[in-house]
């Protein structure tokens, strides 16, 4: 098989060899590109002959995946999928894996570093003490607030606990309620009604026909103007507009976002760029060290579990 990994995975040369050593062992042939494609074009030339194919968060489209005659399984080395045409692989009988759970930890983490900051309001500190200034803006303490989550998959449901561990009341609005989030201390109630009376909304949702827009100008005048967004799921969960008109009004206090309509470099006139209150990192819930090598062995497992027909993570 010719197994072809058209990005960077984010892991180092030597967990490279030691993940790949299997595969390579029993013969497959093994092409890991350093870079991403900058053309269509750049794309198609790697990949148009491959069996496999495995990919982070760049793009794979039907344009893309029709140029590719030996194409057998997509292996996204990523837990959403939105950005790669599933209704055309499919309908080739392509196999498709994902990396789900890889980042559970990592992206968790990154939510409450967004609500510690805002909470804090640690990059305005920073600025200032750089400045020379001794003045500061007193903060809120995250413990006893209510904390609201959308969306108690796994990563939901391990916000939960460390907002537990900070003293925080539960709530959550979610397709399906889950019993083990019920006995952690949940409350499951309307997205209308956690939305109203959260001090701190997470969202963690992937991106559906369902949930896109989900949190538009109707849901965030719902929130209290105590209260501050957190989204480290996807940026099409949201109306950014409608958000930076209400932190501009100040009818909520902040967010916190990792997740945009498109994969930064954000255009220079993005609403949030401009808004108030807002702390904005670049698509990095899911990048530690620890989680891109879990995602690195998940993949490369996917494609060894797939060669025996004993596929795993079928999306």
């Amino acid at each position: 098989m010719k197994i072809v990994i058209m990005e960077p995975l984010g892991i180092t040369h030597d967990s490279f060899l030691a993940l790949t050593m299997l595969l390579k062992a029993d013969g497959h042939d093994i092409k890991a590109y350093n870079d991403r494609a900058k053309t269509e074009e750049e794309l198609v030339g790697r990949v148009k002959d491959a069996d496999v194919i495995i990919l982070a968060n760049q793009p794979l489209k039907k344009n893309v995946i029709d140029q590719c005659s030996q194409l057998k399984m997509v292996d996204i080395a990523f837990t959403g999928t939105d950005h790669v045409d599933i209704d055309c692989l499919r309908q080739r009988n392509i196999m498709i894996c994902n990396a789900a759970g890889y980042s559970t930890n990592a992206v968790a983490e990154l939510a409450f570093g967004l609500a510690i900051d805002l909470y804090r309001s640690i990059p305005v500190c920073n600025e200032t003490i750089r400045k020379g200034s001794s003045e500061y803006k007193i903060g809120n303490e995250i413990s006893g607030k209510t904390f609201g989550i959308i969306g108690t998959g796994a990563i939901g449901l391990r916000v939960a606990e460390l907002a537990k561990a900070f003293g925080c009341q539960l709530l959550a609005y979610s397709r399906h309620v889950r019993q083990e989030g019920v006995a952690m201390g949940i409350t499951y109630k309307s997205l209308e009604d956690v939305l109203s009376e959260s001090d701190i909304v997470s969202l963690h949702l992937p991106l559906t026909n369902d949930t896109k827009g989900l949190i538009g100008k109707k849901e965030i005048a719902c929130m209290k103007a105590s209260a501050v967004l957190i989204n480290t799921a996807r940026g099409g969960v949201v109306d950014y507009g409608a958000l930076a008109e209400a932190l501009n009004q100040e009818a909520i206090a902040g967010a916190g976002i990792d997740v945009f309509e498109q994969e930064p470099p954000l255009p220079k006139d993005h609403p949030l760029l401009s808004a108030k209150n807002t702390v904005l990192t670049p698509h990095v819930a899911f990048a530690t060290k620890e989680s891109l090598y879990k995602r690195a062995a998940i993949v490369f497992e996917n494609v060894r579990c797939w060669l025996i027909n004993e596929p795993q993570n079928i999306v």
